[in-house]
């Protein structure tokens, strides 16, 4: 895709004067938001929100409604050159806030059938406003830009609700990435696990891919004083938890890439003497290559199916593939770093570990090629070993890192423009 890294693209004074000037809108833009959440596919006042503002600056295309609230907007510049996308996610998590901030969520709402509290607890405020700002910025630039910018306000990262589609999957389903198509998409996710305004990336495999399963084990419901009369998937069900356990310790290889198998909820049982007839316990599965994802998938289906029959009970394994592993095209990630370096500073870009997180910005790097970094929050002072994390009730964002936000956006946009530009 490159020879060598990118330089500094000829907009690069004009971006942070214009970032300067955007940055109080910024924040108001994601305290409103923050205030205000909504849960996946159900982003109606932000995707309205995203639409309007793009509308008002006066871009060539606003396209609402894609995946459910999803909103694509297409910026035209002056000058010929190729298309970018960059890509920020809309939708909040089902979490009661506990930061004591003027702005805190006391939203509710219902999530697959619960009364829930709604908080921005993984900082999907912070990108929709960022990329708010970052469109404001290049429209500013327009008679100066080489080429087009695709902007890509993307719902139900966090998965839809169950029994609907949605999210990265579905907007590219829809054309989010079509007429024009991409030569590249963008993406950054604010975190607090970096300090204040640090860019972190890494190439190649960089966040996991995501799978849930449920496993059903059937028993023979008896009196807990008789177990012999029944079959007990409780007992069943503790050994097919141990079981799994070695798929990753004992089965794959660990030298290749890391794994998880993790069960999260096991459900059985109405009364303290009786052994019921089922069991159900659901998890996830994370791993960086597809291959030993479907190797995985395998060993845990055997495994549990032949615990249970060794117990004389019978069990059913769900997998559902979720989001793929999220690969930072390495060719474009080494080009960039160097726009990385120039808007975090002197020694404030750094490659950074795996995370065995996952996000569906993968769908989008399935298409063309991509790269996704991380945007530290944590304030001066506080070590991010210390702070909450991402998902948290008392996640926090140090707004000051907003504008570092927006400048990388424009940024590594406008250094890919014209330096692809020039390859051509």
């Amino acid at each position: 895709m490159f020879a060598a890294p990118v330089a500094a693209s000829s907009l690069a004074d004009a971006i942070d004067a214009a970032a300067n000037d955007v940055e109080g809108r910024v924040i108001a833009w994601r305290r409103d938001i923050h205030a205000n959440p909504e849960l996946g596919n159900r982003e109606f006042r932000t995707g309205a929100i995203v639409a309007e503002h793009l509308k008002r600056l006066g871009l060539d295309e606003v396209r609402t409604g894609v995946a459910h609230t999803g909103v694509v907007g297409l910026l035209k510049g002056a000058l010929p050159g190729p298309v970018v996308a960059l890509r920020a996610d809309m939708d909040a998590l089902p979490v009661a806030e506990e930061v004591d901030v003027p702005f805190a969520s006391k939203v509710k709402a219902q999530w697959n059938g619960e009364s829930v509290g709604v908080m921005h607890a993984c900082g999907h405020d912070a990108h929709v406003a960022i990329l708010m700002g970052v469109a404001e910025v290049l429209v500013g630039l327009r008679g100066q830009l080489r080429g087009s910018v695709k902007f890509i306000f993307q719902p139900a990262e966090e998965l839809p609700p169950e029994g609907e589609e949605g999210g990265a999957k579905m907007m590219v389903a829809e054309g989010a990435l079509e007429k024009p198509v991409p030569q590249a998409v963008f993406g950054l996710h604010v975190t607090s696990r970096l300090a204040l305004g640090v860019l972190g990336y890494r190439p190649g495999p960089a966040m996991a891919s995501a799978d849930s399963f449920s496993i059903r084990v059937d028993g023979r419901q008896t009196h807990g004083a008789m177990p012999w009369f029944g079959v007990d998937p409780i007992v069943t069900a503790a050994q097919v938890v141990l079981g799994l356990q070695t798929v990753v310790s004992r089965q794959v290889d660990l030298t290749r890439e890391p794994a998880v198998v993790t069960i999260g909820q096991i459900k059985g049982g109405v009364r303290h003497n009786i052994i019921p007839d089922s069991v159900e316990m659901r998890g996830t599965i994370r791993s960086f290559d597809e291959e030993m994802r479907d190797d995985i998938h395998e060993r845990v289906t055997n495994l549990s199916e032949s615990i249970a029959k060794s117990a004389r009970a019978t069990c059913r394994v769900c997998i559902t593939k979720n989001y793929p592993v999220t690969v930072n095209d390495p060719a474009l990630t080494e080009a960039m770093a160097p726009t990385l370096e120039r808007v975090a500073g002197a020694g404030k870009s750094q490659v950074v570990q795996k995370v065995m997180g996952s996000e569906d910005f993968s769908f989008f790097q399935r298409v063309v090629p991509g790269l996704f970094f991380f945007l530290g929050v944590v304030p001066e002072g506080q070590n991010p070993a210390d702070v909450a994390p991402n998902h948290s009730p008392r996640f926090f964002i140090d707004e000051k890192s907003l504008k570092v936000g927006v400048r990388a956006l424009c940024h590594v946009a406008c250094d890919f423009l014209e330096a692809k530009r020039a390859a051509a």
